[in-house]
């Protein structure tokens, strides 16, 4: 039986992130692994508000920085080893490309989205993109009480 080493969780403030976490850090205790919180800033949800307000931008990274800051006193707490990450981009392909390499990821944990069937088949959910995309194991965390459509 193989083990994880490098297990890299998404956190964004999220109740479907919060249970991502949770497991995570399950999951790092059982393997002795090094846990990687990572918040992605979407920069493209940025381009027309930037037009009329600057500070957007600098807002989403304190509130980024507190989420982060928040989880890894969690998972220190249970005796994990946590390093924080903030990235700029789209989170569907900074996971898999940019952080899964920094970080040598050998396993990326993620909340289901709580997406409908028609935003899924117009945007698609950015875990579906993870597991689609990624090199390592993907872990997708179900929120309890959430039935698949």
């Amino acid at each position: 039986m193989s083990t994880y080493n490098n297990i890299v969780v998404a956190v964004d403030g999220s109740e479907e992130a919060k249970f991502a976490f949770e497991k995570a850090v399950e999951v790092a205790k059982r393997n002795e692994a090094k846990l990687h919180l990572v918040n992605i800033i979407d920069t493209r949800s940025f381009a027309a508000i930037e037009a009329y307000d600057r500070s957007i931008q600098e807002r989403a990274k304190e509130f980024a920085e507190e989420k982060l800051a928040e989880y890894k006193a969690a998972a220190e707490k249970e005796g994990v080893v946590a390093e924080s990450l903030i990235e700029y981009g789209s989170p569907k392909t900074m996971i898999t490309r940019e952080v899964s390499k920094k970080t040598e990821a050998d396993l990326i944990v993620c909340g289901a989205t709580g997406l409908n069937a028609v935003e899924r088949f117009l945007i698609g959910s950015v875990s579906a993109n993870i597991v689609r995309s990624a090199k390592c194991d993907v872990l997708v965390v179900r929120t309890p009480g959430e039935h698949a459509e």
